[in-house]
């Protein structure tokens, strides 16, 4: 895949001449928020055509909020520890999505496995973004497991999520070497580089896929 941001813009165009309207987003995080930060900078610089509706996170500490409130966008706390099922935690995600009017929902470093209850309530249009080419190395410790593979090459993949962890419709992966003397930290960061390159594409093309029916 090339390396080549104007691939955006195109893609993007294409959506926006057909319906004017943004995409409405609910993003879902657990940490720092990087990926979030890359679509909100996607849509403030017209690269993606959307709005940011709410943003959900599990981890009091995580610095996304602060990001969001930078951008005056809500950050909703839904503590996972405060629930007594992934079920549970899920409806009332459900209920916070549907009052911001969510069409979309981007996990965009959501460190929680997501049950069915949420996945029927959005059918093919929640989106999650892993650090591998899946289906290679699913599950939490990606990273850790590429480097103890000795692989040459990970990467990240965007997907549709589904009932069966990080296996959903692939939208779009970027590949990374893995070097001789990487660590996860290292590795992970290089990784990142190319996450915050696709994610915003990817989000814009899975728009243009379910409007034609494609998936």
């Amino acid at each position: 895949m090339n390396d080549d941001s104007s691939l955006i813009s195109p893609s993007i165009s294409d959506r926006v001449s057909e319906n004017q309207t943004p995409l409405k987003l609910g993003m879902m995080a657990s940490g720092s928020g990087t990926n979030f930060e890359v679509v909100a900078e996607a849509i403030a610089t017209g690269q993606l055509n959307a709005q940011i509706q709410c943003l959900i996170y599990n981890n009091p500490g995580a610095k996304v909020a602060a990001r969001a409130e930078k951008r005056n966008i809500p950050a909703i706390l839904l503590d996972h520890r405060q629930f007594n099922s992934r079920e549970d935690l899920d409806r009332q995600i459900i209920t916070t999505l549907q009052q911001y009017e969510v069409e979309w929902v981007v996990m965009a470093g959501w460190m929680r496995i997501v049950t069915s209850v949420l996945i029927d309530a959005f059918p093919h249009q929640i989106i999650n973004i892993h650090p591998s080419l899946l289906p290679s190395f699913r599950g939490g410790h990606a990273v850790e497991e590429a480097i103890a593979a000795k692989v040459k090459i990970t990467g990240c993949t965007v997907h549709l999520v589904t009932p069966e962890v990080d296996s959903g419709p692939i939208l779009m992966q970027a590949a990374v070497p893995v070097l001789p003397d990487d660590t996860r930290e290292t590795l992970h960061a290089r990784i990142q580089v190319q996450e915050h390159r696709i994610l915003p594409i990817a989000i814009a093309l899975a728009a243009q896929a379910v409007r034609a029916n494609q998936i």
